[in-house]
């Protein structure tokens, strides 16, 4: 009975007809002995497509349920609720159908829970994360926001719901100020004795054909307290090993002039004297450049010749030039942009190259304005390329640190950037890129 229930639909089905054809060809011979053979084949029909009726019925019955049971899976999947199956044990071409689906609904319940606890692991990590999140809508209503938002902008109250313009109205006036100047950046909110510096982020994305905006606020204070301390700290560091190495020297040299004098050896003294000079004078040049670093001012835009410009530059100091110098004017601070550009010669013929190997070219890169100073000397290493740009850090054993640090404020200061690479055959560049203000 069990081999009977499995098979397949269509052979039952093919059964059935043949079983019938047969049971009314058999009727109607027999029937056909008592009455006319017309009458015995109608009487025939009729009792086996009635008996074959009833067969087929409740053949599909049982199948008519499973149509009912699958939709109402479907339905259910449909709204998310996969915990149905279904048990089949008749046709089986059908239990095949059946399988796969039951298959279908486990596959749709185990990537439910994966969702549903990826989805627990990320609120909690935004719930928790100290930076303060918030997710508007296109309306600028607030649609999500974590613990630290609302400790930040709404005294621990619930925010979803209320709109941006009105978050700001009741928060510090710096945090608004930092919204109108739009994009990303800080601020500092509170005085000098109780300041806390933020940093905000925004960032536009679409969330179900819809524009949002994610925004991000996070409190800086402590990380840059600690990056300020460790700075004071290698400055201090750098100008203490400066102080010692040109103030022992002095000390000991007066000392020893002192001793000269009362021996009445004066033949000597000139020569204590002029090196006390020196290294005062050293110290004096170092404490310039420091100083020079910490009260860069802001660049004051006039209209300059490039031309011009490039043979004073040479009047000061030897460089070759590559190409020609374009006859433009541009827009900068003639007097920041010749210190860094001195700055770089400086370097690159105490770099170890051929004084006639120094030299500059001037170009037009799209709508700025691209410098190069090229040498022929050593080159840089890739951890010298990648620290060489921080203030105090240098190579030289009389180094300051702070040529290259003032010749990337300076560009920086004017829109600009600088850039190191190591060239082809030996030596560096170095690029000084100006925006092409006219």
């Amino acid at each position: 009975m069990r081999i009977l229930r499995v098979l397949p639909l269509a052979i039952r089905m093919v059964a059935l007809v043949v079983l019938a054809v047969a049971s009314a060809a058999a009727l109607t011979a027999l029937l056909s002995t008592w009455v006319p053979a017309w009458l015995a084949a109608v009487a025939a029909t009729l009792a086996s497509g009635g008996f074959m009726g009833i067969v087929v019925w409740r053949t599909f019955v049982p199948l008519r349920a499973l149509i009912r049971a699958l939709t109402g899976t479907v339905a259910g999947y449909r709204d998310g609720d996969f915990s149905f199956g279904i048990t089949w044990d008749r046709y089986g071409d059908l239990i095949e159908l059946v399988n796969a689906h039951n298959e279908l609904g486990q596959a749709l319940r185990e990537q439910r829970l994966s969702l549903v606890q990826r989805e627990l692991l990320l609120d909690t990590m935004v719930q928790n994360t100290p930076v303060s999140m918030l997710l508007l809508d296109p309306g600028q209503r607030v649609v999500l926001a974590n613990i630290a938002a609302r400790r930040t902008l709404g005294d621990g109250r619930k925010l979803e719901g209320r709109s941006l313009d009105e978050l700001l109205h009741d928060a510090p006036p710096a945090l608004g100020e930092a919204f109108a100047r739009g994009g990303d950046g800080m601020f500092t909110v509170g005085d000098e004795e109780h300041e806390d510096i933020y940093h905000l982020a925004r960032r536009m994305f679409r969330l179900n054909g819809r524009q949002h905006e994610l925004i991000l606020l996070r409190q800086m204070t402590a990380e840059l307290r600690r990056q300020e301390v460790h700075t004071w700290k290698k400055v201090i560091r750098v100008i203490s090993h400066e102080l010692n190495n040109s103030l022992a020297p002095i000390a000991s040299l007066a000392h020893s002039g002192a001793e000269l004098l009362r021996r009445g050896q004066h033949d000597k003294l000139p020569l204590a004297l002029a090196t006390i000079e020196e290294r005062a004078r050293h110290l004096e040049g170092f404490l310039r450049d420091y100083a020079r670093f910490a009260k860069l001012p802001t660049p004051r835009g006039e209209p300059v010749p490039l031309a011009r410009f490039v043979e004073k530059l040479r009047s000061q100091v030897e460089f070759a030039i590559e190409g020609v110098v374009p006859d433009e004017v541009v827009r900068f601070d003639p007097a920041q942009v010749e210190q860094a550009l001195l700055n770089l010669l400086k370097n690159a013929h105490e770099s170890g190259s051929p004084h006639e190997a120094v030299s500059m070219s001037v170009r037009r890169i799209g709508e700025g304005w691209r410098i190069d100073v090229l040498d022929r000397g050593s080159g840089m290493n890739e951890a010298v390329l990648a620290n060489a740009l921080l203030p105090f850090y240098s190579t030289k054993r009389s180094g300051t640190g702070l040529g290259l640090a003032l010749a990337r404020e300076i560009a920086e200061a004017h829109g600009g950037r600088i850039a190191l690479l190591n060239r082809d055959g030996g030596g560096l560049c170095v690029s000084l890129v100006l925006p092409g203000q006219t």
